[in-house]
């Protein structure tokens, strides 16, 4: 997880994000077709895009033929997704996107080193369900929707077992935020929560 969110760093960089000069989006066309900007840009437009289209998630075919498809209706997520993405992310799209890479370098590093494993996996696990939310599925560029749904278990997994207690930080710092805990420090005990 911590690799993955690693190797997702250097496709939108800072301070452009991979967007063009103008910061424009991925609208779609008057044939409902994308046009495609690049960047961060691209991708929160096409979340954008699709937010007002119907939203057959884990889809599953009966019979690989003719069958109904038995699926569950996204639509009413993914439309309050896009209406925060419209209105609040993409008019601040130049301090957004410093929280949004800063946020999956946090989850990289964090469970990387196994430092504050707990917190790591709670930041992947919002960011999982976001992206989920967001391209899980969508036709066109065709976003796997496994992929996605995937990522909010694994996360929910780093989040619950908080891996760096067996080979991490965690493992090294649990004792002594243990310890300075018992002996009444806040700290400690709010800094243990996280490990």
């Amino acid at each position: 997880l911590a690799y993955l969110f690693f190797t997702q760093l250097w496709w939108k960089l800072p301070p452009t994000f991979g967007c063009p000069e103008d910061f424009a989006f991925t609208k779609a066309n008057a044939e409902g077709r994308l046009e495609r900007t690049s960047g961060l840009c691209d991708w929160i437009g096409v979340e954008v895009v699709y937010s007002s289209r119907p939203r057959p998630f884990f889809t599953a075919n009966l019979d690989n033929k003719d069958a109904p498809e038995l699926s569950i209706d996204l639509a009413p997520l993914a439309r309050l997704n896009g209406a925060f993405l419209e209105n609040v992310v993409q008019p601040n799209i130049r301090w957004f996107g410093y929280l949004i890479w800063g946020s999956e370098a946090l989850i990289a590093f964090l469970l990387f080193f196994g430092l504050f494993s707990r917190l790591g996996g709670l930041i992947a696990l919002a960011m999982s369900a976001q992206l989920m939310i967001g391209l899980a599925g969508i036709p066109d560029p065709y976003e796997w929707e496994w992929g996605y749904n995937m990522l909010v278990p694994v996360s929910l997994v780093a989040f619950a077992f908080a891996p760096g207690r067996v080979l991490g930080i965690d493992a090294l710092l649990r004792p002594r935020l243990l310890a300075a805990a018992a002996r009444g420090n806040r700290a400690a005990r709010a800094l243990l929560v996280l490990t």
